[in-house]
């Protein structure tokens, strides 16, 4: 009896010691996980206010500027759901490093660069460092905690770094814009990815691995069918919509998504198992998703290069021009999770669409005598507070009835349409834009391209209207507990491109 007692202090004094080495090495290693999710959300808007000067210094057209954010998006949704597949398959840990990895020396490449087709190809390279990274952030945020309380502490930290990054990477891109030179809003992902890749092997703990096989042909069809999509609406606006090579773009697009489709449904681990679509609620959410990013990208591209070249404002003050949008968003998403239990999906999604559609119309009477607020101030908070009345009930929608071993897949799912949706949307309104163009002048294109981004939302709100009817036996307000993780996640993911559709 009395040895025991003796004991007991002996042994607890390790016991405790262990669990507070373990607990410092989880908060490290959820601190390191963190900082690569704030730099791949930052990397999404950070260069957007640089893009007049890019434009300037390496000479791309109104068209092919869109290629600086689009080259990105198209690889990172492209490539999203094999990245998660990987992380499955060979460990979480180790694709991150390899992602981050790729996406560290991409930026440093961009940041070299002095042609058009140099950087679009580093954004490339930085979209596939960050399709393999992106999806292991959230599954390393949670095995990174040692206990219940420091994971829902890391859940919450992983949703405040995406809402807060898309903000302060247009505040960054101004600033390092501004004092020291476009080139840096790449340079600035270098260091940081430096220190992530050191810390995270000896402070990440590793996740289980799932046998399985990779869906290649999927990825690749997937991939180079929305390039062609994209290239066939950036082709019209520089060769015209009958143009051979216009016309092949989309041949080649429509016939690799037909195969991506038709692969997808023959082999036995398919990047997306087409049942997950096949449901009217399900692929009615995705589609308003694509449209409402899709025109949200215009937003930024156009009301960027609005404000500094035809208001005179600086990169700094541009990046400070759009926070009240960022806050509208941030703000109103706190509130939308209880807006969802009371009222449902539907009715927020009606009029988040809605009040979208009346945000682009009114960016479309931009004239060289606007001002910002008189003009534009109104309809960034309108568009923000919009927007978030629409990402968390899709969420809602596309995960209401997914069992919590597809949870991960659809998620990944509603990011891609998020990625794709953006850059097919970009394509086209900048096609609309580009084909109004005066030389010289910014204005005579953006009435029709915001109108163009109206006319997107507008078809989101009938599909919201009609396609997301609920019927009698149907229960899409759900949001169960099998969800609610993947739930935040989105949600997170869905603020930060947010503020970009963002």
């Amino acid at each position: 009896m009395s040895t025991s007692t003796t004991a007991s202090p002996v042994t607890r004094q390790p016991e405790r010691s262990t669990r507070e080495r373990a607990a410092r090495r989880g908060a490290i290693g959820l601190g390191v996980v963190l900082v690569a999710q704030l730099m791949l959300v930052l990397d999404a808007t950070v260069v957007n206010v640089a893009l007049p000067h890019i434009q300037t210094d390496l000479g791309f057209t109104p068209a092919g500027l869109s290629w600086v954010l689009n080259a990105y998006t198209l690889a990172f949704g492209g490539l999203l759901l094999l990245g998660g597949r990987l992380g499955d398959v060979f460990g979480r840990l180790r694709i991150f490093e390899i992602g981050l990895a790729i996406f560290t020396v991409a930026s440093l490449l961009g940041g070299l660069a002095t042609s058009p087709a140099w950087l679009i190809a580093a954004r490339t390279l930085q979209g596939v460092g960050a399709a393999f990274a992106a999806p292991s952030v959230l599954a390393l945020v949670t095995t990174s905690a040692p206990n219940e309380a420091a994971r829902n502490r890391g859940l919450a930290l992983f949703t405040a770094v995406s809402s807060a990054g898309a903000s302060i990477g247009l505040l960054l891109g101004g600033i390092l814009t501004d004092y020291v030179s476009w080139h840096w809003t790449l340079f600035v992902n270098v260091p940081i990815g430096a220190v992530v890749l050191v810390l995270a092997r000896r402070y990440v703990t590793e996740t289980p691995r799932i046998r399985g096989r990779f869906d290649v042909v999927g990825a690749i069809t997937a991939t180079l069918g929305s390039v062609s999509v994209v290239h066939g609406f950036i082709s019209a606006a520089d060769r015209g919509w009958a143009s051979p090579v216009t016309i092949g773009s989309f041949v080649v697009g429509v016939l690799l998504i037909a195969l991506f489709v038709r692969t997808e449904g023959r082999v036995s681990s398919p990047l997306l198992p087409l049942a997950l679509v096949r449901n009217r609620t399900r692929g009615g959410a995705l589609v308003l998703m694509a449209l409402v990013v899709g025109a949200q990208f215009s937003t930024f591209f156009l009301v960027t290069q609005y404000l500094q070249l035809v208001l005179g404002f600086s990169p700094v003050a541009t990046g400070a021009a759009f926070l009240p949008l960022s806050l509208a968003i941030f703000a109103t998403s706190r509130v939308s999770a209880r807006l969802v239990a009371k009222v449902g999906p539907r009715p927020m999604l009606l009029v988040g669409t809605l009040g979208l559609t009346a945000s682009f119309v009114w960016l479309s009477t931009m004239s060289t005598t606007s001002t910002y607020a008189a003009h534009l101030l109104g309809a960034l908070v309108l568009n923000g507070v919009s927007a978030a009345l629409v990402f968390m009930p899709v969420t809602v929608v596309v995960l209401g009835g997914v069992d919590r071993a597809q949870a991960g897949t659809v998620s990944g799912l509603l990011q891609t349409a998020q990625q794709l949706g953006g850059a097919v949307g970009l394509a086209a309104i900048v096609s609309v834009y580009a084909s109004q163009a005066v030389p010289g002048q910014f204005v005579p294109g953006v009435e029709p391209a915001f109108l163009t981004s109206a006319t997107f939302t507008l078809v989101a709100l009938l599909v919201a209207a009609f396609v997301l009817r609920p019927r009698p036996a149907q229960a899409v307000t759900a949001s169960s507990e099998p969800t609610r993780e993947p739930t935040r996640e989105t949600v997170a993911v869905a603020a930060a491109d947010g503020a970009e559709a963002q």
